[in-house]
């Protein structure tokens, strides 16, 4: 890990080529950009399927340039849109868009699917879903395509230099272990096993990314997963947050954080970082209004308790100022949640970004 120190002379130097605005956008021209996971950074794919898993109706969307729904679970852009503008570049399609063409190709490609979990049969329920091993194999195809258009040296130092995206593992809990009081995973394992299984299985998802020739990737926590309103809906009279999926959390992320220690120890690089985003969200959820919201436990969109019953659809509840909500729907952010998710993750110290923040990310690779 790199010292504090490291950390601070990377971050002065930085701030004389990045400036500061504490964008990243002028320190190179726009990498290639690849993201894997599930519906918080899910851009589309899934309405490429027959799957429950959708974003593809109203009011999702509406306050993007066109109010229309895109498939991102979101009133406007999800995080993998806002890492977008700070690296330069336009959001990344995704991979079953037909839309992606050769052009588009070299810009990266968005494999995430919402639903999917580390575990395959995670997310079982939504039908039709890229699971990870699929995300995967599309990703490996997507190299064959590329290799096709530049040329395998090219395609493969594309790849190299690219940042990648992974938001994994609160599906694992929430539509796997918790889905019900008596699910599969419940009666195979104790919680702390679960976690050490969820790790293990993910270790095996970083070797196959290293093993493609990924060497920059960022990996999402899973978040808060007790504070979101469907789980306090279901878990809580008072509004506070649910304590056993906080617990579950609370194991998940610190492990995950050692998993990428070791992992970064044994390839001897610092390919992989880990994003703390339940502490993220802590800040704006324990303390809405220090960061200008209103309300932290209630879903924009919804029904019933806290807007946490079912699906945000067009005869749902609908807030009339998204900006005061950390909450949109169910169980994912606002657009403006989701950019100081972002701020944290381009600027933040290292308790939110081990061992660095996509600033010093990009600082030291524009000098490579």
């Amino acid at each position: 890990m790199l010292s504090r120190m490291d950390i601070l002379r990377l971050f002065l130097g930085s701030i004389l080529v990045i400036g500061v605005s504490g964008t990243t956008s002028n320190v190179n021209q726009p990498r290639s950009f690849f993201v894997f996971g599930d519906s918080l950074v899910d851009n589309g794919n899934n309405n490429f399927l027959v799957t429950y898993a959708r974003a593809d109706m109203p009011p999702y969307g509406i306050d993007t340039p066109s109010h229309r729904p895109s498939g991102r679970f979101s009133n406007g852009l999800n995080i993998p849109d806002i890492i977008s503008e700070h690296l330069g570049s336009e959001p990344v399609l995704p991979y079953l868009s037909p839309d992606m063409t050769n052009e588009k190709l070299l810009k990266g490609a968005n494999f995430a699917s919402a639903g999917i979990g580390i575990l395959n049969d995670t997310g079982f329920q939504f039908a039709n879903v890229l699971r990870m091993s699929v995300q995967l194999a599309y990703f490996r195809e997507y190299q064959e395509r590329i290799s096709g258009l530049i040329g395998a040296s090219q395609a493969n130092e594309l790849v190299n230099k690219a940042l990648v995206l992974v938001s994994v593992g609160g599906n694992d809990f929430v539509n796997n272990y918790y889905l019900t009081p008596f699910s599969a995973r419940r009666r195979q394992f104790a919680l702390p096993n679960y976690v050490t299984l969820l790790i293990s299985e993910y270790r095996k998802i970083m070797m196959t990314l290293y093993e493609s020739g990924v060497r920059r990737a960022i990996l999402l926590g899973s978040g808060p997963l007790g504070c979101a309103p469907a789980e306090i809906a279901l878990h809580s009279s008072n509004g506070e947050c649910a304590t056993e999926l906080q617990a579950a959390a609370d194991l998940f992320e610190p492990q995950l954080v050692k998993l990428v220690q070791e992992v970064n120890a044994e390839l001897g690089d610092h390919v992989f970082i880990a994003a703390n985003t339940k502490l993220m969200h802590h800040n704006i959820i324990t303390d809405p209004q220090a960061f200008g919201f209103e309300n932290s436990n209630t879903a924009c969109c919804g029904q019933g308790p806290f807007n946490g019953v079912g699906l945000c659809t067009p005869w749902s509840l609908l807030c009339e100022n998204r900006d005061k909500f950390v909450f949109w729907d169910a169980f994912h952010p606002t657009e403006r949640a989701s950019r100081y998710i972002v701020e944290q993750m381009v600027n933040g110290a290292d308790e939110y970004m081990r061992p660095m923040n996509i600033s010093t990310i990009m600082y030291l690779d524009s000098n490579m």
